[in-house]
C-alpha cells in the first residue's frame, strides 16, 4: 500500500493544477489569486465586493461545472477501459467493445431526431437526450448480458460477439437517424456525437455526479481480484475469486458508468484505451495501482483535451472526441506496430 502512495498523490497533484488550470484559463484570464478570491466569496469567507461579478459568472456557473463533468467522465472512462482490460485480459478492450458506448449515442440520437414526438418531451426539455443516453446504455447492456449468459455462466466471448454486433446495428440506427435529421438536429447530431463538455450545468451535475464518483470507487476496488484474473478464471476461482459475480458487478458498473458519461459529454472515445496503457507502460500491471491510477490520469487527460478544444479555436469550440482522437488514433496504430513487431499479434 506504501508503495502505491506516492504515485497516486503525485497523479492527484497533477489532476488538481489541471484543475486550477482549467478553471483560469479561457477568453477571460483568471489568475489563481482571483480564482482563490472567487472561492472565498462563494464558501462565505470573502465580501461579494472584493471579486469581479464578471469573473464570479465565468468560473461558478461556465468553467466549475464543465470542469469537474470533464474530471468525473474521464476518471468513469478510464477506469471503465482498465477494468474491461484486465477483465477480458485484453490490452485492447474498451468501454466501447461491448457495445455500451455506441448503443447509449444510438438512444440519444434518437432523442434528438424526434423530441417533438416523444409523450413528455417537452417537460423532460434538457434532460431528454441524457435520459435516453442513459437508458440506452442500461437496455444494451441487458440484451448482450442475456445473450452471453449461459447455464449460469458469463461467456466472455460470446459477450465481446453480440457486443460488437449491437455496435454494429446501433451504428446502422445512428446512420439513418443522421438520414432522417433537419439540418437543425443534423447540427446537434455531429457536435454531440464527437462529444463536449459544454453542456455542463450544475443541475444535471448534482445528478450524474454522485453516481460517476460511486462508480469510481467502486471500479478501482477490484483490484485484487483483477489481478487473479489475469492467471486465468480457473486459477482465480482456486484462490477465492467468484469470477461470475465479479464479472457481472464489473460489467454493470462500466455499463452504467459509460452510459451516465454519454448522457452528459456525448461520444468521446480512445480515453479507455490510452491511459491504462499509458499507466501499464510506467507502473506496471497490478490492478491495485492501475485502476486509481487510471482515474485520476483520465480526468487529467479529459480536461486537457477539453483545454485545448475550447481555446485552440477560439472563440469557436472543437468537439472534445476531435481531440481524444488526435491523440488515441496514433497511439492505437503505435500499440498495433510494436506488438506486430513482437510477435504479439500473428499473421
Amino acid at each position: 500500500m506504501r508503495a502505491r502512495r506516492p504515485w497516486l498523490l503525485a497523479l492527484g497533484i497533477v489532476l488538481g493544477l489541471t484543475l486550477v488550470t482549467a478553471l483560469g484559463v479561457g477568453p477571460r484570464s483568471i489568475s489563481p489569486a482571483q480564482l482563490m478570491r472567487v472561492i472565498g466569496v462563494e464558501l462565505g469567507l470573502q465580501p461579494p465586493e472584493s471579486v469581479s461579478r464578471v469573473d464570479r459568472v465565468v468560473i461558478t456557473q461556465l468553467r466549475a461545472p464543465r470542469a469537474i463533468l470533464g474530471a468525473l467522465v474521464g476518471a468513469v472512462l478510464a477506469v471503465a477501459g482498465a477494468s474491461l482490460q484486465g477483465l477480458f485480459r485484453n490490452p485492447l478492450a474498451d468501454p466501447g467493445l461491448i457495445g455500451v458506448t455506441t448503443g447509449a449515442a444510438a438512444a440519444a440520437a434518437t432523442g434528438i431526431v424526434f423530441a417533438g414526438l416523444i409523450p413528455f418531451g417537452a417537460q423532460l426539455g434538457p434532460y431528454l437526450v441524457p435520459v435516453f443516453a442513459f437508458v440506452g446504455a442500461l437496455l444494451t447492456t441487458l440484451t448482450v448480458a442475456a445473450i452471453a449468459r449461459q447455464d449460469g455462466h458469463t461467456r466472455t466471448a460470446t459477450l465481446l460477439l453480440a457486443g460488437i454486433a449491437l455496435a454494429a446495428l446501433a451504428g446502422a440506427l445512428i446512420g439513418l437517424l443522421v438520414y432522417l435529421s433537419d439540418d437543425q438536429q443534423l447540427r446537434d447530431l455531429q457536435f454531440w456525437m464527437m462529444g463536449s463538455l459544454g453542456g455542463a450545468e450544475w443541475r444535471s451535475l448534482a445528478i450524474v455526479g454522485p453516481i460517476l464518483l460511486l462508480l469510481c470507487i467502486l471500479l478501482s476496488r477490484g483490484g485484487a481480484d483483477l489481478n487473479c484474473i489475469l492467471l486465468g478464471e480457473r486459477e482465480a476461482q482456486y484462490l477465492g475469486v467468484d469470477v461470475e459475480r465479479l464479472k457481472r458487478r464489473m460489467i454493470w458498473c462500466i455499463a452504467a458508468g459509460v452510459g451516465a458519461a454519454v448522457s452528459l459529454a456525448g461520444s468521446i472515445g480512445f480515453v479507455g484505451l490510452v491511459v491504462p496503457h499509458l499507466l501499464r507502460l510506467s507502473l506496471g500491471p497490478d490492478h491495485r495501482l492501475l485502476l486509481p491510477a487510471s482515474a485520476l490520469l483520465g480526468g487529467t487527460l479529459l480536461l486537457v483535451a477539453d483545454l485545448a478544444a475550447r481555446t485552440w479555436a477560439a472563440p469557436s469550440e472543437l468537439p472534445i472526441g476531435i481531440m481524444t482522437s488526435l491523440v488515441g488514433g496514433p497511439f492505437l496504430l503505435w500499440l498495433v506496430v510494436r506488438d506486430r513487431s513482437r510477435g504479439v499479434i500473428g499473421d
